[in-house]
């Protein structure tokens, strides 16, 4: 994790800073994928990640959350836990998060009155939350395409929703963007460009043409592929 004196202070006037916000990341767990019917599944796993990393390289606090995961939803998706190896989600009952007050503890506890926030369902575990942090003085960002809901309708409504009720809707890519505003800052600017390689498409491969076809250099190395191997019963 970087730490903040590696980064300059940005200059906030409505836009989110690494020091300004704390990242609310809500029931990414299997259940709950397997009912998402409006965006591609493997996209808003690709796209919390570019969130989550994100959090990770700008020392932005996170809380994580999970529901019922024993009984129903199963555990947080490893990809996701990969990146926080030694943070513990807070286990919930509820489907709204603002119900429990262990979530809001910590969501009190990072002192931020801005939240990044994205979790699945978009129409409950998103929505209800976010209304009621707006309710009580937080100002919300929903991170849309890391949201997802059984219908394109379900989604909708729930955006409509919460920028109803007064949340600012952005993307992973956005708020990453919004973090590290200036190309000149060095500190963040290579392991940005790594997110970029791994998660953004054609923006990433864009961005690794640029590097050695126009500027001559190396190629990007990603570790070797090693392959799996099962562990005979």
């Amino acid at each position: 994790m970087l730490q903040r004196t590696a980064r300059p202070k940005l200059s906030e006037k409505g836009l989110l800073t690494p020091d300004n916000c704390v990242v609310a990341i809500i029931d990414l767990q299997p259940q709950m994928l397997f009912g998402v019917a409006n965006f591609d599944r493997q996209s808003v796993i690709n796209n919390n990640l570019v969130l989550t990393k994100a959090a990770r390289v700008f020392d932005v606090p996170v809380v994580l959350s999970t529901v019922e995961t024993k009984s129903f939803s199963g555990h947080m998706w490893p990809q996701i836990q990969a990146v926080f190896p030694g943070q513990a989600p807070i286990e919930r009952s509820t489907m709204n998060s603002w119900d429990d007050e262990n979530f809001v503890a910590a969501i009190k506890k990072s002192g931020r009155k801005k939240i990044v926030l994205a979790g699945l369902w978009t129409e409950t575990c998103v929505a209800l939350p976010t209304v009621q942090a707006i309710h009580d003085g937080y100002e919300v960002y929903v991170v849309e395409d890391c949201c997802g809901d059984v219908s394109q309708l379900a989604h909708d409504n729930a955006m409509r929703r919460v920028v109803q009720a007064g949340a600012k809707p952005v993307t992973a890519l956005s708020v990453m963007l919004e973090w590290q505003r200036d190309w000149a800052q060095k500190g963040t600017y290579d392991a940005v460009m790594d997110i970029v390689k791994n998660h953004c498409g054609a923006y990433g491969v864009g961005v690794e043409y640029a590097y050695t076809m126009v500027h001559g250099a190396p190629a990007t190395r990603f570790p070797d592929y090693a392959v799996a191997v099962g562990v005979d019963a």
